[in-house]
């Protein structure tokens, strides 16, 4: 398909985008960066974590996307005494047959809400972690499918540290994107406040089907892109890790760089950007949007970095800066 071609697709598309955006917005005031990383994540096929101070939406914003496309929906309270059985599902014995039968759990959703996902122990983190990386769940011998499409959407409090227990680095890397939720401005504020007071809060509409997601994912993943383009996205992550130690003086912050992963999923997130822009191929300034939002949970810093307050988004500047754009 030439350059022509997927235009005119992503131009036939992007009425669909714009329909399940407005509907969330109706619901949600403000928080654009939010709804766009949601967006982002689910066409380019991955998983999002949000992180922000209680009472910013992120759990209202879930629930009015699933919404929007009409799909199914669970949100799962993560606490410390959860099981991997409460997710998943169990094999129930049923007396008049004598054999087990499966009886799935909530994680069988199109979208799937794992909310303070850092208050769940070991055992439950990795009991969601083969789901969203395999995109199946092993109950006794036997897999099952989850359903297509399939996404984790995740939130945690970075301010409360009682009874949470750290995501491994490995989990972490399964997120495609980390979207730090910030507080709303006076004028968004004040028409929370409108809104609440008026005791009538607005839903979002159903106005796209999970086919419709599909659909969208395929026209992004037709965005050109260039050569060039693709070399400077290797360029990015690899000046992360530690073979290129020294080259730089911001180097030092970095303890752990990010995995290849990261380059497969800023390589699609890249796609996204220049389909919410409009546009059929990939330009320097779409990897440096998506950068931050993908790689701010995959670099470990140092020492130094915290001993110098500084923190992952300060590094990612220092490297897209160092980095030569083609």
């Amino acid at each position: 398909m030439d350059i022509q071609e997927v235009q005119e697709q992503i131009d036939i598309s992007r009425g669909l985008y714009s329909r399940a955006r407005e509907a969330i917005s109706a619901a949600i005031v403000g928080q654009k960066k939010m709804i766009d990383g949601l967006f982002m994540g689910m066409l380019a096929g991955g998983h999002v974590l949000l992180e922000g101070v209680p009472g910013l939406a992120k759990t209202l914003a879930v629930k009015s996307l699933a919404q929007a496309i009409d799909a199914s929906f669970k949100r799962i309270q993560f606490t410390p005494d959860l099981l991997p059985a409460d997710l998943t599902g169990a094999l129930v014995y049923r007396q008049q047959t004598g054999e087990f039968i499966p009886r799935k759990g909530p994680v069988f959703s199109n979208i799937v809400l794992a909310d303070e996902i850092n208050r769940a122990p070991a055992k439950v983190q990795s009991a969601l972690l083969e789901a969203m990386e395999e995109k199946q769940v092993t109950l006794g011998d036997n897999t099952y499918p989850l359903p297509d499409p399939f996404f984790v959407l995740a939130t945690q409090n970075p301010i409360d540290h009682e009874g949470t227990y750290p995501l491994p680095e490995a989990q972490l890397d399964r997120f495609i994107l980390k979207i730090l939720v910030a507080y709303p401005n006076a004028q968004e504020e004040l028409e929370i406040l409108r809104r609440a007071g008026s005791g009538n809060p607005r839903a979002a509409s159903r106005v796209i089907s999970p086919e419709d997601i599909r659909r969208l994912q395929e026209t992004a993943g037709l965005v050109k892109m260039d050569e060039r383009i693709e070399n400077y996205i290797v360029s990015l992550v690899s000046s992360s890790r530690e073979k290129q130690r020294g080259r730089n003086s911001w180097s030092r912050y970095i303890e752990f760089g990010a995995s290849p992963r990261a380059t497969i999923y800023l390589y699609r997130c890249a796609k996204v950007q220049a389909f919410f822009e409009g546009r059929a191929y990939v330009v320097p300034e779409d990897v440096k949007a998506a950068a931050p939002d993908v790689l701010r949970h995959r670099i470990v810093l140092s020492y130094e970095a915290e001993s110098d307050e500084l923190s992952a988004d300060d590094v990612i500047k220092n490297l897209l800066s160092a980095v030569a754009v083609p």
